[in-house]
This record gives structure tokens, C-alpha cells and sequence, in this order.
């Protein structure tokens, strides 16, 4: 009788911790299939989803390497024009850059010594300056024509090229001009943030129209680079917003840790980050228009 009941309790006290471990084996179990199911779903709604054309399409661009190679192209093309700007203009051209990033008056006067001018004109260094203008001009052009060649799947137009590269550069420093006189008038007017971006948003959004349809030589159609442009034109506001964030106190803090050369650490993140502009702008827009064509054509054939 004893051994009974021994058996008895142990088989007892056994009944509750194996129900337990059954129940905790039941809810792991359920909760990997969960998991499985979260996942195959997520996985049949990316896979030909715009999200997925979109990192693809970044792929093809090789964004990383070719943000970077803009931005340094930008910032040797950039800090040349503007020194020999500076020699020869009545103001201060570098005034315009400072009011792109949108900085306070401190992170001013720092910029303001980087571009320090000169009475004293020597002529190598002038001659020095054109060339390195010139040609990182030249080869920003190229490399924004080479990003929209990609986006919208055209070959590469390699004669009489310069020219056009050229003649794009002319109009890319007068839409900038443009755009900081704009800043600088509304911004003493009661509304002048509202008046601002509107002004400015849609003078970008028909600069970038007009650059995509330029330097595509006309091969792709007015009409589908409508949104391209559009959604260009809101991410280059966009940067103007953030840059007025954030530009002040890290030109600020990057002069204290590197003294003046910090501004072009600065300026560097700045030309990088409109590199990415002209990408995500243009490769957002084209799929944005592509699928809206899509649609409207499923919908014409039903």
C-alpha cells in the first residue's frame, strides 16, 4: 500500500510540470508559426512591390560610390568657382551657399573665413582655379547625366557632348543664384516661409524638368518626367529644411575640432546629400510614373 501511494503522489506531482512543459512547447511552437506566416507574407508583399523595384533600382545606380564621387566632384568643382567668383564680383558669392544651408549667423562668419578674398589677384592661382572649375563642372554635368541615363534605361550620348554638359552647368549656377535671391527677398516678408517654399519649389521642380529632358537629349517625353521632377523638386526642399537643422551647429563644431578646414567636411556632407538628392528624386518619380501609367491602363483595358 505504501509503494501505491508513493506512485500515486509522484505521478501526481509529475502531472502538472509535464502539462506545463506541454503548454510552453505548444506556445513556442505557435509562435514559430506565427513568425513563418509574418514572413511569408511580408516576403509575397515585397516581391514585385515599388519597394523592392526601389532598392533595385538604387542598386543599379550604385548609390553609395556615386553619392560620394558627386559629392567630391561637387565640392571640386564648387570651392574653385567660388574663390574665383569672389575675385571679380562686387559681393560676396559665397553668400548664396550660406543661404542654401540655411545657416545662423555664427556658422556664417566661419564659411565667411573660408572664402576670405583678396585685393592682392594673382594670376596662376586664378588660371589654377578656372581650370579646376571648368572641369569638375564638366564632370558634375556628366555625372547627373549619367544618373538619368540609368534611371530612365537610355544610352549613353557621348558626342558633342561638352557642349551640353556645359551649357546645363550655366543654367544649374543661375537656378541657384535664383533660388537664394528668392530666400533672401521673401524672408523679410510677414509669410515668407510659406512664400519661400512655394517659390522655390516650383522653380526646382521646372529646373529639374527642364535638366531631365536636357541632358536626355529630348528622348524621353516632357509628360514623363512630370513627377520625376515634382518629386525631385520635394526632396531638394526637403534638404534645404534639414540642412537649416543641422548644418549650423556641425560647421560650428567641425571648425572647433579642425579649425577651417572643418567647413569642407561640412560642405562635403552637403554636396553628398544632393547627390542623393538627384537620384532618389529621379529613380522615386520614374516608378511613381511608371505604375501610375500601369494603372491607368489596367483600368482602360477592363
Amino acid at each position: 500500500m505504501t509503494d501505491v501511494s508513493e506512485n500515486d503522489e509522484a505521478a501526481d506531482s509529475g502531472g502538472p510540470v509535464q502539462q506545463a512543459q506541454h503548454v510552453e512547447t505548444h506556445r513556442r511552437l505557435s509562435v514559430a508559426r506565427s513568425w513563418e506566416q509574418i514572413v511569408a507574407r511580408t516576403r509575397r508583399r515585397y516581391e514585385g512591390s515599388a519597394v523592392e523595384e526601389f532598392v533595385a533600382r538604387l542598386g543599379e545606380q550604385d548609390f553609395m560610390n556615386t553619392v560620394m564621387i558627386f559629392g567630391s566632384l561637387f565640392l571640386l568643382s564648387a570651392l574653385p568657382l567660388i574663390i574665383l567668383l569672389n575675385s571679380f564680383a562686387n559681393r560676396r558669392t559665397d553668400d548664396d551657399l550660406t543661404r542654401h544651408l540655411g545657416l545662423n549667423t555664427d556658422a556664417e562668419h566661419v564659411v565667411d573665413g573660408l572664402f576670405n578674398s583678396s585685393t592682392h589677384i594673382v594670376f596662376s592661382s586664378i588660371v589654377l582655379a578656372l581650370i579646376f572649375a571648368v572641369g569638375g563642372t564638366i564632370s558634375v554635368a556628366g555625372a547627373v547625366q549619367k544618373i538619368y541615363e540609368r534611371t530612365f534605361r537610355q544610352p549613353h550620348r557621348g558626342r558633342w557632348n561638352i557642349p551640353r554638359l556645359l551649357a546645363w552647368a550655366a543654367v544649374l549656377l543661375a537656378w541657384l543664384a535664383v533660388d537664394g535671391i528668392i530666400s533672401a527677398t521673401t524672408a523679410h516678408l510677414t509669410d515668407g516661409i510659406g512664400l519661400d517654399g512655394v517659390a522655390v519649389y516650383s522653380v526646382t521642380a521646372l529646373f529639374f524638368w527642364w535638366s531631365m529632358h536636357y541632358l536626355l537629349a529630348g528622348r524621353v517625353g516632357w509628360r514623363a518626367l512630370v513627377i520625376p521632377a515634382m518629386v525631385t523638386a520635394a526632396f531638394w526642399i526637403g534638404l534645404e529644411a534639414f540642412s537649416a537643422a543641422y548644418f549650423s551647429s556641425t560647421i560650428n563644431s567641425d571648425s572647433t575640432v579642425y579649425g577651417t578646414v572643418g567647413v569642407v567636411f561640412s560642405l562635403l556632407t552637403w554636396f553628398t546629400a544632393i547627390a542623393a538628392v538627384f537620384i532618389l528624386g529621379a529613380v522615386t518619380g520614374d516608378i511613381a510614373q511608371r505604375r501610375l501609367v500601369a494603372r491607368r491602363n489596367r483600368h482602360t483595358t477592363r
